[in-house]
């Protein structure tokens, strides 16, 4: 059985295309955690799920993932769904997860195919052999916590969150569980509760965070292929979570104070008074923290040529801004200004960028 914790945009995607008769969600239970109190204020109790509840929407294809490296069982389906055969603009490699043109506009009407789902939620943890967890980076620990007791050890869980931070603080607090992290640029957005909509395709890597989790890296990988996705294995994905922190932290908070899709940035005074002083910060940072040696110049080019490739995305931190949720600033600029504290770096225009988005 797969649990998916985290009914959004991007853990509905998994849930849909997963095979359904070993998919289930998770629900989230009250119950709050900080980062420096884990141990549970309550324990779980089964009454707290319907056992008729079930997580109901429309998934609206504006993007079909399905290429020649699909599982046979996909590609067999061609036949009942043409659509599948088509080319499909793949996202670039390090871009930000976000919306594309179909962000609000979507309905169960409109983009190539549509398909209902519905998927339980899930009564008993026992017999859950992979645990995808697709939750708000600020919400992860006390998730996380919630669960991993009526999990078995020997669980593999799989971290989606954006930005850094959560990932590190989920592996120090269970070191002995097979915890990974997972970077991925699919694109997956809610224009309304019921509906779904997958709009655009790219790749998803899968890493190990704890010692053994390395093992467990071929199954979950081949696991999670079977969506028809492309999925990866990488060696060293904090190094992939750094470069797609990057991106984010160039692109993410710009968009949400301008109020405007990806592009439409790079030609903003904010930005052009902003970015070279950005690209320092992260450059030294970068340093500091994983050895790597990367110039500002060259930060800056990957991040713009991301923002012009994804020129009318929505990022999903304007659409947390949008749809008045918390963003997730803490863990990406946010975490570039913890960095800095920690190494004694000066990082102005990432504490700037930081407090003008809380303040939205």
């Amino acid at each position: 059985m797969i649990a998916i914790l985290g009914a959004g945009s991007l853990g509905r995607l998994w849930a849909a295309l997963l095979p359904s008769e070993h998919c289930v969600f998770l629900p989230r239970l009250s119950i709050d955690v900080s980062e420096h109190e884990f141990e549970p204020r309550r324990s779980f109790s089964r009454q707290e799920v319907s056992p008729d509840t079930r997580c109901e929407y429309v998934l609206v294809r504006s993007a079909p993932p399905f290429g020649a490296n699909a599982p046979a069982s996909r590609q067999r389906s061609r036949a009942s769904r043409p659509w599948l055969a088509r080319e499909v603009l793949r996202t670039p490699p390090m871009a930000p997860q976000g919306f594309g043109r179909e962000f609000l506009t979507a309905s169960p009407d409109s983009g190539d195919a549509h398909t209902h789902v519905n998927l339980p939620w899930l009564q008993s943890a026992e017999n859950v052999k992979l645990l995808l967890v697709t939750t708000k980076a600020g919400d992860t620990l006390a998730a996380v916590n919630d669960w991993l007791p009526h999990i078995p050890d020997d669980t593999p869980v799989v971290l989606f969150q954006n930005g850094l931070g959560s990932q590190q603080t989920v592996a120090g607090r269970w070191p002995e569980r097979p915890i990974l992290a997972a970077s991925t640029t699919e694109g997956a957005n809610r224009p309304s509760p019921d509906v779904l909509v997958h709009a655009g395709a790219g790749d998803t890597w899968v890493g190990a965070l704890t010692a053994s989790a390395a093992d467990h890296i071929p199954s979950v990988v081949q696991q999670l292929a079977e969506t028809g996705l492309r999925v990866h294995a990488e060696e060293n994905i904090l190094r992939r979570l750094w470069q797609k922190l990057v991106v984010n932290a160039g692109i993410n908070p710009f968009t949400a104070l301008l109020d405007c899709p990806n592009g439409d940035i790079l030609g903003s005074p904010l930005y052009q008074q902003n970015i070279n002083g950005l690209c320092g910060e992260i450059s030294v940072l970068l340093q500091a923290e994983t050895s790597e040696a990367i110039a500002p110049e060259v930060l800056r080019e990957q991040i713009e040529t991301v923002a012009r490739n994804t020129a009318s995305n929505t990022s999903s931190m304007r659409a947390d801004v949008m749809a008045g949720r918390k963003t997730e600033i803490d863990f990406i600029n946010g975490y570039l200004v913890q960095c800095g504290e920690r190494h004694g770096i000066a990082t102005p225009v990432n504490q700037m960028l930081t407090n003008r988005v809380q303040g939205l």
